[in-house]
């Protein structure tokens, strides 16, 4: 936490992080590893039952949350969401994106609906939610945003063509942005996260491949990791992968 002093008091503020897919898999895990330093968290995701869950889960453990619905899929509702965030909490510090679908199919087997879905959740709401929260960014000359990508974005693998193609899309945002505010002191992050264990896989291949694959827990130590470097430092791009490699 930063501290602003004055003659009479010492103001502390709480950086306040929104952690966009949080009601499950890594996004969850980074919620509450964020919550355990002492961060004001607030947790959005579609799912209202899952978010108030963790939140309550975070509380009990003495970290502070707050639970927001919002689907990317909606610009407009990734819009209230920060400008909710904004008015009663004054700032945005960090901004991590973690919300992604897939479908394991080959190209000629995904609809254009399932691609259209993929890319407005993988792609096209982390455009929005970075562009909802860097005005403020800009404004306070500093802020960190922390895209959640995927070695796919950077490998070839079969039967992930949509999926791919919508995290290399995230990727050369994040690049292209970070040569963007340099001059504003805000840092952007690339993490690529390999075969993690997450819902995201169907369950037989989930049991199937576990022992092999990272645990949603790690890759979000990793993250916070990053966060908790030295202030004038910014690792640019993170990549993990289980100890045995990749999978597929």
């Amino acid at each position: 936490m930063s501290y602003c002093r004055s003659r009479k008091q010492v103001v502390v503020h709480r950086p306040v992080v929104w952690v966009v897919g949080a009601s499950r898999g890594i996004g969850r895990e980074v919620a509450k590893e964020f919550a355990s330093i002492g961060c004001m968290v607030v947790a959005s995701a579609r799912s209202r039952k899952r978010l108030i869950s963790l939140e309550r889960e975070i509380i009990r453990l003495g970290g502070h949350a707050e639970a927001l619905v919002c689907d990317v899929r909606e610009t407009r509702s990734v819009r209230r969401t920060a400008a909710a965030i904004l008015r009663k909490h004054g700032a945005i510090d960090v901004l991590i994106y973690t919300a992604g679908v897939t479908a394991f199919k080959t190209l000629g087997n995904t609809s254009l609906a399932q691609i259209e879905r993929i890319q407005s959740v993988n792609f096209r709401g982390a455009a929005a939610a970075i562009k909802a929260v860097l005005p403020s960014m800009v404004k306070m000359k500093r802020g960190w945003i922390i895209n959640v990508v995927t070695t796919a974005a950077t490998k070839t693998f079969a039967e992930s063509a949509a999926y791919s193609a919508s995290k290399a899309a995230l990727m050369s945002l994040g690049n292209v942005l970070r040569e963007e505010v340099r001059s504003h002191r805000i840092k952007v992050t690339n993490v690529y996260p390999g075969a993690t264990n997450t819902e995201m896989w169907p369950k037989d291949e989930r049991r199937k491949l576990a022992p092999r694959m990272m645990s949603a827990r790690g890759v979000a130590e990793a993250i916070l990791n990053i966060y908790q470097m030295p202030p004038d430092v910014v690792v640019e791009d993170i990549v993990l992968r289980p100890i045995g490699g990749d999978i597929g």
